[in-house]
């Protein structure tokens, strides 16, 4: 797994600390309208977590579109994580950057996630907490007993 917080050098620490200047970070990549439309999920991602309504997001892209993706965190100084999500996506965790030193110590492959890591990143992510409870208890694969006041 690699980790990109605001600006990746090759240390082989699984988690990197910002560097202040990142003058490759400072023009973003040209892109196409069709790339503009792909990503305004992402954008309106960045939107939220910079407004404080979120401190951690995980958005599913298209692998053709990282480069901008690496750029943009980058230049608004976001601390990041992309992992491969598919043949041709990628999974980017950004957001706060103790949020991510967490991520950082989970399985690249959601997929491969204990049920106690799927409910952290669940709740780290914002979902609502009953569904997530639910969701633990079914991949613990059982009911729980009856709870007694």
């Amino acid at each position: 797994m690699k980790v990109y917080p605001i600006a990746y050098n090759n240390s082989k620490a699984k988690y990197q600390q910002c560097n202040k200047s990142v003058p490759f970070a400072a023009k973003l990549p040209q892109i196409t309208q069709k790339q503009h439309s792909e990503l305004k999920v992402f954008l309106h991602h960045i939107y939220e977590y910079k407004k404080g309504l979120r401190s951690l997001i995980l958005t599913t892209e298209k692998v053709s579109n990282k480069d901008y993706i690496v750029s943009r965190l980058e230049k608004e100084k976001i601390p990041y994580i992309i992992n491969p999500a598919g043949e041709n996506s990628i999974n980017v965790f950004f957001g706060n950057e103790d949020c991510i030193k967490v991520i950082a110590t989970f399985d690249k492959h959601l997929n491969k996630l204990s049920p106690e890591k799927d409910f952290m990143l669940g709740i780290m992510l914002g979902y609502d907490k009953i569904l997530q409870c639910q969701r633990y208890l079914k991949k613990l694969g059982g009911k729980p007993n009856s709870v007694m006041g």
